[in-house]
C-alpha cells in the first residue's frame, strides 16, 4: 500500500492509497492524522517530494505515526533527495548537509529507501538500505522524440561517470565532454569548455541530474554554439528551475525533466515526464 504525502505526486498509481489529513500548526509544525482503514501487517510505502525542511518533518512524523499504528515494514520513496549537492566540504564553516538529512532518514530504521537519480554516490552510501533508480529510461524516452544523430553532452566533470553509463545502456551513444570552473566562495561560474573541435551541426542533448538556476546550462549553450552545434536540448532528472525557464528557453529548443521535484505548468518547449511512467 502507498501513502502519498504530496497529493499531486503518485509514482505508484496501481497500488491502493492510504487516506490521511495533514496541516501546519500555528507555530509552523507539520501534523498528520492517518485513517485507520488498512491492514497494518502490510508493507507501506511512503512517498513525498521534499522541497523544504517542513516536508522532511512531515515525512518523519508520518513514519512515526505508522509505527505507532503497528506497521512494522515501511519503505520510503524520495525522488529528489535534499542537499545531495552539498556532499563535500568546500570551505571552512560549511555543513555536510547531505549527511544531516541522511541521518534523519536513517534514524527511522526503514526497510528500504529509494532515491531517483541521486546527485552522486555519496547519497546512497550514507543512506541505510538504499536503492537507487537510474535516469536511463528517462533519457531513452527523451531520445525517442529526437533524431537519431543527436549526441550526448556531459556538462561538467561531475556528470561524466553517469553519462557514460547512460551511453552504454543506449548502445554506445556518442558523448562529448565539457567542463567549467566555479569559485567555491561565491559560486560564480566561468571558463566553459567543450572538448570537440567542430560539432558539425549535430544536435546536442545536455544530460544532468539537477537544474537549479540554470547558469551551467546557459553558459555551456553559448560554447556549444561556438563549436557549431545544431539544435540544443536539455534533459535534467530534477527540474528546480529557481530562476524560471525564460533564459534556458532562449538557448534550448526543448527542455525535458520529470515530476520528481514539483509539477510544472504546461509550456511550449517544456516536457515533464511522470516518474510513474518511467517506473512502469
Amino acid at each position: 500500500m502507498i501513502l502519498n504525502l504530496d497529493p499531486q505526486f503518485n509514482p505508484f498509481p496501481n497500488q491502493k492509497s492510504i487516506e490521511f489529513k495533514s496541516f501546519l500548526f500555528s507555530g509552523g509544525e507539520p501534523h498528520i492524522k492517518i485513517e485507520n482503514n488498512f491492514n497494518t501487517s502490510e508493507t507501506i510505502t511512503v512517498t513525498h517530494r521534499l522541497q523544504s525542511f517542513n516536508d522532511v518533518g512531515l515525512l518523519l512524523i508520518t513514519v512515526d505515526a505508522l509505527k505507532r499504528m503497528g506497521v512494522n515494514t515501511i519503505n520510503v520513496f524520495i525522488p529528489y533527495f535534499p542537499a545531495a549537492r552539498q556532499d563535500r566540504l568546500m570551505v571552512a564553516g560549511e555543513s555536510l548537509s547531505v549527511k544531516v538529512y541522511a541521518d534523519l532518514i536513517n534514524n527511522l530504521q526503514l526497510n528500504e529507501v529509494t532515491v531517483y537519480d541521486p546527485h552522486s554516490e555519496v547519497t546512497p552510501a550514507l543512506l541505510n538500505n538504499c536503492t537507487t533508480i537510474t535516469n536511463y529510461t528517462f533519457i531513452e524516452k527523451v531520445l525517442s522524440t529526437l533524431n537519431n544523430n543527436v549526441v550526448l553532452i556531459s556538462p561538467d566533470g561531475g556528470a561524466l561517470k553517469k553519462i557514460y553509463k547512460v551511453a552504454e545502456y543506449l548502445g554506445g551513444k556518442e558523448v562529448i565532454e565539457c567542463s567549467k570552473s566555479r569559485d567555491v566562495k561565491t559560486g560564480k561560474l566561468s571558463g566553459f569548455k567543450v572538448y570537440a573541435d567542430d560539432l558539425k551541426g549535430k544536435d546536442c542533448l545536455v544530460v544532468d541530474d539537477i537544474c537549479d538556476g540554470g547558469g551551467t546550462f546557459n553558459g555551456l549553450a553559448q560554447e556549444l554554439k561556438n563549436k557549431n552545434a545544431g539544435n540544443l536540448y536539455l534533459a535534467v532528472s530534477h527540474g528546480i528551475f529557481s530562476k524560471g525557464l525564460e533564459n534556458l528557453s532562449s538557448y534550448y529548443k526543448g527542455i525535458y525533466t520529470t515530476d520528481s521535484f514539483n509539477t510544472l505548468k504546461e509550456q511550449t518547449n517544456i516536457t515533464q515526464l511522470k516518474i510513474a511512467d518511467l517506473l512502469a
